[in-house]
């Protein structure tokens, strides 16, 4: 799907069209309506790749399989947060999550630990039943303040389940990007964040950034089809003006250097 902008304007950088995978969008659905789900529709659609009903919000929220619905007419996978998933494998009721999801057409599924602890041959046994029938997303990382993961223990997990069927693996940050590949000020690990590269193809990773610094620094470090997740509702045009050098943080991350002197 091309993507149509208001104006020709030279040096911005080329953008990846749908179906992506670099360049990916990752938006957060905590549980708006379906009215807001509709809007957000007309005004950035083409600029989604996935939608997470994020946490369990699709246990309470109202119309949930109407806004499955619209979300995949206009072209973009939705899933329900690895919380959830964590929810159902804690009870022994992965059979239940399975029917759960099927029941409202999902098409994509995330499987995650950040809240419980799963044996990770395990873990990627579930990616492997799951990547059967549905788009696998996998998060690495743990949900807790001060949980440290040795750089190479990430690599590992991302390469096997990789392997096991993921289509992509998400780096854990929280809603808050606080955790994870950030540190509790919200800064980056770039020492893990490197380590990482060094070893998983960037277009096989989505880094979870709630935090417009965040963004900018991935941005910044990969370019414009980076691929992020987390992103707000009401973020998206905004992340995509980032993502092409049309606001300020971004300004002249993709001009020529001959358009950076003083005027």
């Amino acid at each position: 799907m091309p993507l149509h902008y208001n104006n020709k304007l030279s040096f911005l950088p080329e953008r990846t069209e749908k179906p992506r995978r670099n360049g990916v969008t990752m938006v957060m659905d905590k549980g708006i309506s379906l009215r807001q789900a509709e809007d957000m529709i007309a005004s950035s659609s083409d600029y989604i790749d996935f939608v997470k009903l994020g946490f369990g919000t699709s246990i309470i929220s109202k119309n949930v399989k109407e806004k499955v619905k619209l979300y995949q007419h206009a072209g973009i996978k939705v899933y329900v947060g690895g919380t959830l998933f964590e929810a159902f494998v804690v009870r022994n009721k992965f059979d239940d999550y399975v029917k759960y999801i099927s029941d409202f057409g999902l098409d994509s599924a995330e499987v995650s630990d950040g809240s419980i602890t799963i044996d990770h041959d395990k873990k990627c046994e579930y990616i492997a039943t799951l990547a059967k029938n549905f788009t696998v997303l996998s998060e690495v990382g743990s949900k807790e303040e001060g949980v440290i993961i040795h750089p190479q223990r990430w690599i590992k997990m991302m390469e096997s389940e990789l392997q096991a069927g993921s289509f992509k693996v998400i780096a854990e940050a929280r809603e808050s990007g606080t955790v994870g590949i950030f540190h509790k000020n919200g800064s980056a690990h770039t020492m893990l964040i490197n380590r990482i590269v060094n070893k998983v193809k960037l277009e096989n990773i989505i880094w979870e950034t709630p935090q417009k610094s965040q963004q900018v620094y991935f941005l910044k470090l990969f370019g414009a089809n980076v691929n992020v997740g987390n992103i707000g509702v009401d973020d998206v045009i905004p992340l995509e003006t980032l993502r092409i050098g049309l606001r300020g943080d971004t300004f002249f991350t993709f001009l020529p250097e001959e358009l950076k002197q003083p005027l």
